[in-house]
């Protein structure tokens, strides 16, 4: 099992914050994000990282040298990362992505129950959610079949139709990793389309039906976790 880690953004809404730190080493009561996320994820028994890094990612790498050197730590380098979305940094791993692994991006602040939990879990392909009736539309919202099988994830699922809010923490095959890498190929060498959110892949191969490479609903409601997009969402996660 592989842990791909996307940190490559600007963080725009996070300025005056970032404007010298990736969001990803912003400290939180003491331990920045980067160094939560490590640790949960290692306490889970993964070992082996692949990263995509962009803006001050030289701050990344020597923070990754520094304190997690006992892992193995693979890292690539975004250089676009200011005209590009996920779905590039995503696409950009391909190559590295060996086995079944677990996707998340930097900027959330989450419990180690929550990896635990999706790693147990007996279906190969899940994502994380927190199964709620306090949404918005901003929120990327699952709508999820009577079995468990996620059937929509996007900001668009009508909130009356959503089970709940997809935390940014998923697993997946190698099946559902080598799908989703072609489309990713179609998508930005042949369609130049590079700033895309990575759900609309995930979309694209559930619309499919294949029972193969289903994804499914993972509650992880009873467990903490927060993203962190701006500069309250900061200060709300200090306080909280």
């Amino acid at each position: 099992m592989q842990a791909v880690i996307l940190a490559a953004g600007l963080a725009k809404r996070l300025r005056p914050l970032t404007d010298t730190t990736p969001k990803c080493l912003l400290d939180v009561r003491g331990k920045n994000l980067l160094h939560r996320t490590m640790d949960n994820i290692i306490s889970c028994g993964i070992r082996d990282f692949i990263f995509v890094t962009g803006y001050r990612e030289n701050m990344i790498k020597d923070y990754l040298k520094k304190n997690f050197g006992n892992v193995n730590i693979e890292i690539l380098t975004n250089s676009d990362y200011e005209n590009n979305n996920n779905s590039y940094s995503l696409w950009m791993t391909k190559d590295y992505v060996k086995d079944s692994f677990i996707l998340l991006d930097s900027d959330i602040l989450f419990d180690a129950g929550i990896i635990s939990k999706l790693l147990a879990d007996k279906h190969e392909n899940g994502a994380a959610v927190n199964v709620t009736g306090n949404l918005d539309d901003e929120q990327i919202k699952v709508r999820v079949g009577n079995d468990g099988r996620i059937l929509e994830i996007s900001k668009i699922v009508p909130i009356k139709e959503a089970a709940g809010e997809s935390i940014g923490i998923e697993k997946f095959s190698r099946s559902f990793a080598g799908e989703m890498f072609k489309i990713l190929d179609r998508k930005i060498i042949r369609e130049n389309n590079v700033n895309e959110f990575y759900e609309k892949t995930f979309e694209e191969i559930i619309e499919r039906n294949d029972p193969g490479n289903s994804m499914y609903c993972v509650d992880v409601s009873e467990y903490e976790c927060m993203e962190i997009d701006t500069v309250e969402d900061y200060y709300k996660a200090q306080k909280e």
